[in-house]
């Protein structure tokens, strides 16, 4: 029986390379009564590394599949957290590569009684958590003394708020915790990055995290010395950030060493960075100058936005970047009704049109009133790309322009001049303090929230860097994007 492409990605499904799994197994499982407990088994694979062993899956057809490859497995077809919640079993070991769900589509019951087990058992795990969270501290939970596992986790565990309560459990509850960063994509058809995770001694605590960084899966040898042992205080100081100690120690003191350095601001100190409006439906709000004279609409009513990232020049948005947009028939001109006391004929009749008809029903319009008035229209002085492959773009707004939601608008604040914030973003300590304060999203991008964004560490009052000191900040901005895979 063969499970769709489409029914794995619903499930979060990425079946693991054999030698991933034995890795894991072979560490994890001590002595042949040990019983190996898979939470999400797929077809077997690490259930096939043991005699001993019990895995739960959600999905018949891969149930079926782990049959066959393990015919001596006891096999549940079950919600995992369902049937964790009524078994009175419990395992030496725990292995596997649980099902990484995003918490739009990690709902409903089992989200809600994935998040009350992993509370009862001493985790707070919020709402926003991808599925792989839960089962990782639901499974420690079915360990016994002295237990031990060993999983796939997304590389997002280095950085993710919600991966910080999930660290946290298990320093207070195993005696040893591992992560093994792999720079290679274990999963080369993904976007997303995979690291191992290692606990062992369930029922004691460490007061740290040892990280092991390797370029690739094949020269993954495992070793008792880890490459850096990170004290929860230490991992806790720089925000909770794993991903910071990916930098050799030089690196990471000089990057730290900065945060009080006279002449050094956070961005959030001389700016506020926020997210642009959200239209709920950008293809009616956003005309081109041919729609615009097609149906008459009123030059009052339409403002000049900034749709993406992409969309922005190097240094700054003025006129001529605007005339050129027009010339182009580009579709930036956004309808904005939000002030209007009294709507002209022609704008009421573009907006009971078939198409306006259609989106008025739409979540984000209907839920407004009225329902094509678009709230946080505002104009920053600049604009801040939350999404780059290099490094985020910052722009000034010199033509008065708004932004969606698909980019940042930076107001300034303090009475720092734009421009100095704009010279200073040019230095490599931006450069690497968007790499560390920002995070991966997947091939090769970065990404950078405001609350992120008001983390860079900026220079605006000229303080004095030795060549030394630009040297390993340069050298720190390489490591990082190779981290995440930048070419």
């Amino acid at each position: 029986m063969i499970v769709s492409l489409d029914g794995r990605k619903r499930l979060g499904q990425v079946f693991t390379p054999d030698e991933v799994a034995r890795t894991l197994a072979r560490w994890v499982v001590r002595r042949k009564t040990d019983r190996l407990l898979d939470p999400a088994c797929g077809d077997g694979r690490f259930l096939a590394c043991h005699a001993a062993s019990t895995g739960i899956e959600l999905d018949p057809g891969n149930a079926a599949l782990a049959r066959e490859r393990v015919p001596g497995a006891s096999i549940y077809i079950a919600e995992f957290f369902k049937w964790a919640s009524s078994t009175s079993c419990r395992f030496e070991a725990a292995a596997g590569n649980p099902p990484f769900i995003r918490y739009q589509h990690f709902a409903g019951k089992t989200r809600q009684l994935a998040l009350e087990l992993a509370e009862k058992i001493g985790a707070n795990i919020n709402g926003l958590a991808s599925s792989w969270a839960s089962f990782l501290v639901v499974t420690a939970g079915l360990l016994k003394p002295g237990g031990r596992m060993a999983f796939v986790v997304p590389a997002e565990i280095g950085h993710a708020p919600y991966a910080t309560p999930v660290l946290s459990f298990l320093c207070s509850q195993f005696q040893q915790v591992r992560v093994v960063a792999i720079r290679e994509k274990l999963f080369p058809d993904l976007s997303e990055s995979t690291w191992l995770l290692f606990a062992d001694g369930f029922g004691r605590s460490t007061d740290a995290i040892e990280l092991s960084l390797f370029d690739r899966f094949a020269s993954f040898a495992w070793t008792d010395q880890p490459t850096r042992r990170v004290a929860v205080s230490s991992w806790r100081d720089t925000g909770y950030r794993l991903r910071k100690f990916l930098l050799p120690e030089t690196a990471l003191v000089t990057y730290q060493s900065n945060a009080s350095k006279p002449g050094i601001s956070r961005l959030g100190e001389v700016a506020r960075t926020s997210v642009g409006y959200v239209s709920g439906a950008n293809e009616f709000f956003h005309l081109r100058p041919s729609e615009v004279k097609r149906y008459r609409i009123p030059g009052d009513f339409l403002r000049i936005t900034i749709r993406r990232s992409r969309q922005l020049p190097a240094d700054c948005v003025n006129r001529q970047t605007v005339k050129r947009w027009i010339s182009q028939d580009e579709p930036v001109m956004l309808l904005d009704l939000t002030d209007a006391q009294e709507l002209p004929s022609e704008v009421i009749s573009y907006l009971n049109s078939e198409r306006g008809r259609e989106v008025r029903n739409g979540y984000k319009c209907r839920n407004r009133d009225p329902w094509y008035a678009i709230p946080d229209v505002r104009v920053p002085d600049a604009f801040l790309s939350y999404m780059s492959g290099g490094k985020p773009a910052l722009v000034r707004n010199n033509a008065e322009c708004v932004c969606t939601n698909s980019v940042h608008a930076v107001f300034k604040k303090n009475g720092t001049p734009l421009r100095a914030i704009q010279r200073a973003w040019s230095h490599p300590l931006v450069d690497l303090s968007c790499e560390l304060e920002g995070h991966p999203l997947g091939g090769g991008m970065l990404k950078l929230e405001p609350r992120e964004a008001s983390n860079v560490m900026i220079p605006t009052d000229d303080p004095k860097f030795t060549p030394a000191e630009i040297r390993i900040l340069k050298d720190a901005v390489a490591e990082m994007r190779g981290w995440r895979n930048y070419a």
